[in-house]
């Protein structure tokens, strides 16, 4: 046998060993663990209500921690991995009845969520409500990933919470379902049917990843006293999860390219505005549309009129990113007919210009400040130091800092500013240092002003 056989056996043998998630499972407990999670009555029904009045507030004031503290008590979950669980094992009455569940968890949420924004006085969409209106790819993989992780932990004999907690905060299966309820509230059906659409996908993802990790665990399957009843089961779960899992795969394969589309046209714009040969014209806006049957993407100019060259490298960068199939609308404000639209665009951009000058001025504008500040600085103490050379020439030499004193029973701080000096000898009368203190913090303008005295010579030797 080859060395190289060798070590791929032991190679093999490693990751299997590493990887190995059935050791440690234990299948009952997490079969009771979910079907005790899929139960909605009574404590859950109220809490759902909370978290999702809280995740509304959240979404609706922008703030991702109060988000992120409604999706941690959120049950939202265990209905989701009960149907995962139930299709996986072919347990029919658990499948209905997570099923049930799920429908009152949402209608539920979906009637707080509405009455909340119908009450609330904001009601413009914040940043974190619109990002919950358009699924991309990256939902997908966070929700069928994030339920692996999910249903791996419940699986363990010793569970980790902190990797259940992580779970409902990643797959965020609650700030869809609040969007859907902002769309009702504000009759906005395209923020409605959007944010449903992204709580579906996530949901469907998350089951389906319980679902494939209790198969791959060998979960039990159920048995039916009734071989024909069983049998009708295990057909009719196995139809359903093709008859949803066949779309999903069509809506991932649409995710993943319309992803793909408008990563290329970002990385298309902006070869435009880098490359050299469209130094005479400026893109002034940009935007895309993706379609199943077509892909567009439009771009403004504003600048000197395009000829045939810079046109033809246009389409050239098309076909180099990829874009040759999506079509291109070019719009060059540059004719008379344009001039008002022009005008416009050009005021504004010089409009922006001027507020990144004005910022860029106000840090130079410190900066100068700042330095001028040490100059005078440097100027005063050279003053100072001639002043105190004819009053004390005993002195050498003279510094001051501000020292930092914290306390350390309470933490308080304190900011002083030190007088530090260096004598030639030390005054024998020793009123001669309460006058140098008392001069330098009339001279400084200073309401308090320590003092530190040191010899010279004995710092010397001390150096």
């Amino acid at each position: 046998m080859s060395r190289y056989k060798v070590f791929w056996r032991w190679f093999v043998s490693k990751f299997r060993e590493l990887a190995n998630i059935r050791e440690d499972t234990d299948v009952q407990a997490t079969i009771d663990s979910i079907k005790k999670s899929v139960e909605f009555r009574g404590p859950n029904v109220w809490m759902l209500a909370f978290a999702i009045i809280v995740a509304s507030v959240g979404l609706n004031v922008n703030s991702t921690a109060v988000i992120i503290g409604a999706m941690l008590i959120s049950p939202l979950m265990g209905p989701i991995n009960g149907i995962g669980l139930a299709v996986g094992t072919m347990d029919l009455a658990m499948f209905r009845h997570s099923v049930k569940n799920l429908g009152v968890m949402v209608l539920i949420s979906l009637l707080a969520s509405t009455t909340y924004f119908l009450i609330t006085p904001l009601s413009d969409a914040q940043s974190e409500l619109l990002a919950r209106t358009t699924p991309t790819i990256y939902d997908v993989f966070i929700a069928f990933f994030g339920g692996a992780a999910g249903i791996l932990a419940l699986s363990r004999k010793a569970q980790a919470i902190t990797t259940i907690s992580g779970v409902a905060i990643a797959t965020a299966l609650m700030p869809p379902l609040c969007t859907a309820g902002f769309g009702l509230a504000s009759a906005q059906w395209s923020y409605f049917f959007g944010a449903f659409y992204l709580f579906f996908i996530n949901s469907f993802f998350i089951a389906t990843a319980t679902f494939l990790m209790v198969r791959y665990l060998h979960f039990p399957a159920a048995v039916y006293v009734d071989e024909r009843k069983q049998k009708f089961v295990k057909r009719a779960l196995t139809f359903f999860a093709v008859l949803v899992m066949v779309p999903s795969v069509f809506i991932a394969i649409r995710m993943i390219r319309e992803a793909s589309f408008n990563s290329a046209a970002i990385k298309f714009v902006t070869a435009i505005q880098n490359d050299v040969v469209y130094k005479d014209v400026e893109v002034v806006s940009n935007r895309r549309e993706f379609s199943r049957k077509e892909q567009k993407i439009y771009i403004s100019f504003v600048g000197k009129s395009m000829d045939d060259l810079q046109i033809q490298h246009l389409y050239a960068l098309q076909k180099e990113y990829g874009l040759q199939n999506a079509k291109l609308e070019i719009k060059q404000l540059g004719g008379s007919t344009d001039m008002q639209s022009q005008n416009l665009l050009v005021a504004d951009l010089l409009e922006r210009k001027e507020e990144q000058l004005a910022q860029k001025d106000s840090t130079i504008q410190q900066l100068e400040d700042e330095l001028s500040r040490i100059k005078n600085a440097t100027a005063e103490f050279k003053q100072i130091a001639a002043e105190m050379k004819v009053q004390y020439p005993e002195i050498v030499s003279f510094s001051v800092a501000n020292a930092v004193y914290t306390q350390t029973d309470n933490l308080e701080q304190d900011t002083v500013p030190v007088l530090f000096i260096h004598w030639s000898e030390m005054p024998e009368d020793k009123t001669v240092s309460s006058k140098v203190k008392q001069w330098m913090q009339v001279r400084l303008s200073v309401p308090t002003l320590e003092l530190r005295e040191t010899v010279a010579e004995k710092m010397n030797a001390s150096s």
